[in-house]
């Protein structure tokens, strides 16, 4: 066996706009960042392999011909992934170590674990010769975290971490998978995340009872329109057709998703055009949609957002992710920067007894591998 070395840099990422709606076959406006997971991945020979994470100060090890659930979440992130590749494809993995470090946060609503199962994931492609496409990984990525995980979402964060470009917002149509690109100059205007500190555990939480929400929204508009396959393909007037028979809650998700789908595409021209002011209205409409109709939110994120509305210098603000805790993503200008930062630390402490950790990030490429 030639013994091969491999470094992957997987990105985290931001969502500008779009949330929720990857999964019901709607457009977003992601992005990767430069904050990563790094991964040093070496060829060993056996079956056992030897698993570090510098990030959170855990290891454990696994051997290939012996692959069980674990009863520690993140080792089920790298077992699902060993699982898919040996058992459903039948790849030859060989044994390896494997460091893994960085900068992203974990359990911020930026991607870490999407991050880490992609990354993982090409990492193994590049030590095995399994040429993998971005598509494979894609669709590795979303069975582990379907069927291993027990997290029903969509592909908008893989799609974003393995195909990011520096300076470049992606605008996908998770339909199709069909994407393009969008400068992301916003002149003196940054995005800045907060993250609230309060961590969401997605498979833990109503996350995937709004994933089936919307499946019984779109089921039972199916049963009068047939052809429609995603709740992004209704418009708002067919969905008030069914606002006397649907269960009110059902009603508001798809509400939701129909209008978050609408803003998306304004958000486009808006950033097209340069009309910041406008774009940034967009994003409190998002947020608050995220928080009356969609009930995603809670009590921190909403603080911080509302703070936001007092200073003319921040255009826009909203929850970012699936919710629950995480970051907001903040579009303010470069100069108050600084200064915002002290003051909102400041308040949501006094609020809350907790760190707000900024995150001041740059849109950046997507997932790099290389031998070393």
């Amino acid at each position: 066996m030639i013994q091969k070395k491999v470094l992957v840099e997987s990105p985290g990422r931001i969502n500008l706009i779009g949330e929720h709606i990857d999964y019901n076959g709607g457009k977003v406006l992601p992005a990767a960042i430069k904050n990563k997971i790094i991964f040093h991945l070496e060829s060993i020979q056996g079956v056992k392999c030897y698993i570090e994470s510098k990030t959170i100060e855990k290891s454990f090890i696994i051997q290939l011909n012996s692959l069980e659930k674990s009863e520690i979440q993140w080792e089920n992130y790298i077992i699902g992934v060993l699982k898919n590749l040996i058992e459903k494809r039948k790849l030859l993995i060989n044994g390896f170590k494997c460091l893994i470090d960085g900068d992203l946060p974990i359990g911020a609503g930026i991607s870490s674990s999407s991050s880490l199962i992609c990354g993982f994931i090409k990492g193994l492609d590049q030590l095995n010769n399994l040429n993998l496409t971005n598509n494979d990984i894609i669709n590795i990525a979303r069975e582990v975290e379907h069927n291993f995980i027990g997290l029903t979402g969509g592909i908008m964060d893989q799609f974003t971490i393995l195909n990011g470009k520096k300076n470049k917002v992606l605008l996908i149509d998770c339909k199709s998978r069909d994407f393009g690109f969008i400068d992301s100059d916003f002149g003196r205007y940054k995005f800045l995340l907060l993250n609230t500190n309060i961590e969401h555990k997605l498979s833990d939480s109503s996350y995937n009872q709004r994933v089936e929400e919307c499946k019984s929204a779109l089921n039972e508009i199916k049963s009068k329109y047939k052809k429609v396959n995603y709740l992004c393909d209704v418009s708002l007037k067919i969905l008030k057709e069914f606002k006397e028979t649907m269960d009110d809650e059902v009603f508001d998700r798809a509400q939701f998703v129909i209008q978050e789908n609408e803003r998306v595409i304004n958000s486009v021209k808006k950033i097209e055009e340069s009309k910041f002011q406008e774009f940034g209205m967009l994003m409190y409409e998002s947020h608050y949609g995220l928080k009356e109709l969609y009930e995603v939110s809670c009590e921190q994120l909403d603080f911080m957002v509302d703070i936001s509305k007092n200073y003319d210098y921040v255009l826009g603000s909203r929850m970012m992710g699936g919710g629950f805790g995480g970051c907001t993503i903040n579009l303010i200008h470069s100069d108050f920067i600084d200064s915002y930062i002290d003051l909102v630390s400041k308040q949501y402490y006094n609020r809350f007894s907790i760190h707000l950790s900024p995150i001041v990030t740059e849109i950046s490429d997507g997932i790099t591998c290389s031998e070393i």
